[in-house]
């Protein structure tokens, strides 16, 4: 902090008497007067040059005064070329590019999506370090409804679904907490409990102006992204009034209901140009569900059958609603400030319907299975919120001020403070369930176990007698202020070669917390068997995994949502500790870092970023101690802290105007999620099982080798090919201790009640997270995407083709599963080995069409206590199709169908064909009309 402070003086000093000016100004399409980011300018003749923002803005530090050529280079449109006088004044330059097609005309004039192409292009190709980079233009032209459909189109990355929509992202095979996601560079908090994954289903992909995927670091960047950064852009102020809305209607067959979408942009500029507005909105109200078969398989004495198996069916309506306002307003040409704010709110109205087939165990005597059969219903009090079902309302909001400020020609100022906060609420949420007698005769058809099959024969619900009536209420909430200052001045070191160096500070202070409450109730006088309750019947008709599965009858959710469960004389209330205090914690996180950055230019095509990142991490927890049986409760602390050093360094240098090979060594960290650090012991004498947290978990820390090569045509499109390596340390992994004794309880934690010594007899099981040793990945990226404008027919230069391919292996080492037991062979948890995104398309002045495929290849999910245990989420393949007619320049009529080939989510239990989940939600239809002024 030290030589930050004495840097800062220093050049602050030198600056006041410097004689040299700036130069800035803003880059534009002359047809439409949007921005364009990416841009390259260069003074000729000066080795000066750079790179417009993500609003075309652009600034020259420490120019002398004189006379220039400035050059301006933008992919798909005509170079500019421009002699200027740079006087004792600062410059402001307004610069408008034509697009190539409008001055040669035997090149396809450059249609809307190529111009969203160039974009994300532009910016990607004059990064230094590797990014992927989408603009809000080429997102629209997929049929993607959510930013985390939108970024399963970017090479290395795959996801995980919710009810057919895409919610954790894996990056580069690395789980979603090794990864971080921003918004304008502000991390966004999560909504869950137990980790620090953000929920990419809850944003709208029409509320963001582009997508950048930094999958290598520079010092100036958080450091916990071991996998990649991911930034959600949100759109800046026009430089003209524009207004958009877009409003559509869909039809989801699962459930046979309707999709229903609309959004709004207003922007504009006012009192002089001086402040510039933009507020945007989106509803989206989808209602579909999905049809879904689970099991649990065993190896008990050598015979391999199902423990456990489940048919459930899910009634959904998710409805998203997102706002945002941003706004900037300059003072003059030297100081400039801007105010964002971006409200996301989901809210999901969910009904389950599940039989379940338990307690199943091989009786000798029968030559059969046998078990019993529970019939649930999820819902939630008949008010006004819930209407019968189980809410679950997600919001995650970001309010940012920051300010930019030239103290001289030759030091650059700016800072930023922001408030993230995200919370899950879940009010209300009703069960009700029904058993039938135990030890009931459950044949298993396992003929084919992709499919096995209970056979079920007791649809007499007179048999069947109240087991559990439940209400809970659930309640996550994280936030997070952040603070960033800096400053860059460039330095000179090499003659005619651009140099800068930049310092900064940053602080995050975070804190989470989750309070959920459980009760269990007992009707007054008791309620009689299944049969004298309203029902609703769930035939096997349309059941898309299969007609052979019949869900059977259920309590109606309207009379779960309308029991008085608080009228004393008609229910007994007790809250059930073992569902809740355990889970319940609170945590605080500060987060401390200094960072230096040295961007020097090594030749005219040689670029080169040296730098290093201390992150001080404090850290104060609080959780549970809980011990069912005898009704004990303490509550534990813990704190600790940490610091890394974090050095990097990136290089990046064009063969060509239009061949660039990068190359990187960057080093990061991620930290362990939340729940896994929060120091509670849960006991459960019943079960005999014991899970804990561990604060003593140490962060994962990575070190990252990266080469790629790319190749840009002007008409624009994009051949890459590249080659990763990340070495992992001390990754987190699941450990699991089928013989838990007494002695290993007074060892890990000696100043708590020991549960087992009451119960010696018997197996405990232990779970907990640890720390294993290291982690080998690497992989291969290959991306290819251009408009074919250089056919031979005016036909065939309408086609174009976006496609990229990922290979990943990873070897994970230091998993133990009991003590003295490793397992080997094993590869990180949620690493894809294959991944693959195609996408051929069609478009003309007035018509655009695409079909998209998306597939990612099977992988482990979950490590078990032994190779049957392990569970793996299964291939995907997704094909989408979308259309745009243009009936008037600012109309357009579209259609889009998503999951054309009825996609499943599925995985398997340690053999492809032990189905463990498959879930069904066939495919969507939208139409709709955009309008665009």
């Amino acid at each position: 902090m030290k030589l930050f402070t004495l840097l800062l003086l220093l050049f602050l000093s030198l600056s006041l008497h410097a004689q040299n000016i700036v130069l800035k100004g803003k880059i534009m399409d002359s047809s439409d007067k949007f921005s364009l980011p990416g841009a390259t300018l260069r003074l000729e003749n000066t080795g000066r040059h750079t790179v417009s923002d993500g609003n075309g803005s652009f600034e020259f530090l420490g120019v002398p005064v004189g006379t220039y050529i400035l050059t301006v280079q933008y992919m798909g449109y005509q170079v500019f070329k421009k002699e200027i006088t740079a006087s004792d004044e600062q410059q402001h330059l307004e610069i408008l590019l034509n697009p190539i097609g409008r001055k040669l005309a035997e090149v396809h004039v450059i249609g809307d999506m190529a111009k969203g192409q160039a974009k994300g292009l532009n910016q990607q190709k004059n990064n230094i370090n590797i990014t992927n980079i989408i603009s809000s233009d080429q997102v629209g032209r997929f049929p993607d409804q959510n930013i985390g459909d939108a970024l399963k189109r970017v090479p290395g990355i795959a996801v995980q679904n919710d009810q057919g929509e895409a919610r954790d992202l894996i990056v580069r095979g690395l789980a979603p907490e090794l990864s971080s996601v921003t918004i304008n560079g502000d991390r966004i908090p999560s909504a869950e409990g137990n980790n620090r994954n953000v929920q990419m289903d809850l944003i709208p992909s029409d509320m963001i102006s582009s997508l950048e995927v930094n999958k290598t670091l520079t010092p100036d960047m958080d450091a916990d992204a071991i996998g990649g950064s991911v930034n959600l852009v949100t759109r800046a102020s026009p430089n003209k009034q524009r207004i958009s809305a877009t409003m559509s209607g869909g039809y989801a067959p699962i459930r046979e209901r309707g999709l229903y979408n609309g959004s709004l942009i207003y922007g504009n500029r006012f009192l002089a140009n001086k402040l510039g507005v933009v507020m945007s909105g989106t509803i989206q109200v989808q209602n579909y569900g999905s049809d879904n078969i689970e099991a649990i398989w065993s190896n008990a004495d050598g015979r391999t059958g199902l423990s456990q198996m489940d048919i459930r069916r899910y009634d959904v309506q998710r409805i998203r609603r997102s706002f945002s306002l941003a706004s900037d307003y300059e003072f003059d040409a030297r100081n400039r400030i801007e105010i964002n704010a971006i409200y996301n709110w989901r809210d999901d109205r969910e009904n389950r319907y599940r039989t379940r087939y338990t307690n199943m165990t091989w009786n000798e005597t029968l030559q059969s299975y046998t078990g019993r059969v529970r019939r649930q219903t999820k819902g939630g009090l008949d008010n006004s919120a819930n209407r019968n079902t189980r809410l679950e309302t997600q919001k995650v909001m970001n309010f940012s001020v920051r300010g930019e400020h030239l103290l001289s020609s030759s030091l650059d100022f700016d800072w930023a403070a922001s408030y993230s906060k995200a919370l899950e609420d879940r009010p209300n949420e009703r069960y009700i369930q029904y058993q039938s007698p135990n030890n009931i005769q459950l044949d298993q058809d396992l003929t084919d176990p992709t499919r096995p099959l209970v056979l079920d024969n007791y649809h007499d619900y007179s048999l069947y007698t109240l087991h559990r009536l439940t209400e809970n209420h659930n309640y996550t909430e994280e936030d997070e202020f952040g603070f960033k200052a800096n400053i860059r001045f460039p330095i000179n070191l090499i003659p005619q070669q651009k140099g800068r160096i930049r310092l900064g500070t940053r602080l995050r202070a975070k804190t989470k917390m989750r309070d959920n409450v459980f009760y269990r109730y007992t009707p007054i006088p008791p309620f009689s068997d299944m049969s004298t309750l309203p029902l609703i019947d769930i035939s096997g008709n349309n059941f898309v995994p299969g007609s052979q599965y019949i869900p059977g009858s259920f309590v109606d959710r309207k009379f779960l949502g309308k029991l008085n469960l608080t009228n004393s004389d008609l229910f007994s209330e007790a809250a059930d500790p073992s569902e809740f205090l355990a889970v319940n914690y609170h945590a605080k996180e500060l987060i401390f870092a200094n960072y230096f950055r040295w961007d020097q230019n090594i030749s005219d095509r040689t670029a080169i970023i040296m730098g290093a990142r201390m992150e001080w991490t404090k850290l104060d927890y609080t959780g549970n101690y809980v011990e069912i049986q005898e009704d004990r409760l303490e509550q534990i602390s813990n704190k600790n802290d940490y610091l890394n050093v974090l050095p990097s360094i990136t290089i990046k240098h064009q063969v060509t105007d239009d061949f660039i090979v990068r190359a990187a060594v960057t080093t990061g960290i991620a930290r362990p999620n939340y729940y896994a650090l929060a120091p509670f012991v849960n006991s459960m004498p019943e079960d005999r099982n014991i899970e804990a947290g561990n604060p003593n978990l140490r962060a994962t820390f990575a070190t990252n080798y990266d080469l790629m090569a790319e190749n840009y045509f002007q008409n624009i499109g994009l051949v890459s090919a590249g080659i990763f390596y990340k070495r992992l340390k001390n990754f987190v992994y699941q450990y699991r201790d089928l013989n838990y004794t007494s002695e290993q309880f007074d060892s890990d934690f000696p100043n708590l009640p020991n549960p087992i010594l009451d119960n010696d007899a018997g197996q405990w099981t232990f779970r907990q997270s640890r720390n294993g040793r290291a982690v080998d990945l690497y992989g291969v990226e290959i991306a290819f995407q251009r408009q074919l404008d250089f056919l031979p027919s005016k036909f065939l230069k309408g086609f174009g083709i976006y496609t990229n391919y990922t290979y990943i292996r990873s070897i994970a080492k230091g998993i133990t599963i009991a003590e003295g037991e490793d397992r080997t062979g094993l590869s990180l948890p949620k690493t894809a080995p294959q991944m693959f995104n195609g996408s051929l398309s069609w478009e003309n002045q007035r018509f655009l069409a695409r079909i998209s495929s998306n597939f990612a290849a099977a992988y482990l999910d979950a490590i078990g206590s032994s190779s049957f245990e392990d569970i793996y989420y299964d291939k995907q393949f997704f094909l989408d199709a979308n259309a745009t007619f243009k009936i008037k320049p600012q109309l357009r009529v579209f259609a889009e169908a998503t999951n054309l080939t009825n996609q499943p989510l599925r995985y398997f239990q340690g053999s492809e064909e032990r189905m463990m989940k498959l879930e069904y939600y066939r495919a969507r239809y939208t139409l709709g009309l955009k309008f665009d002024l």
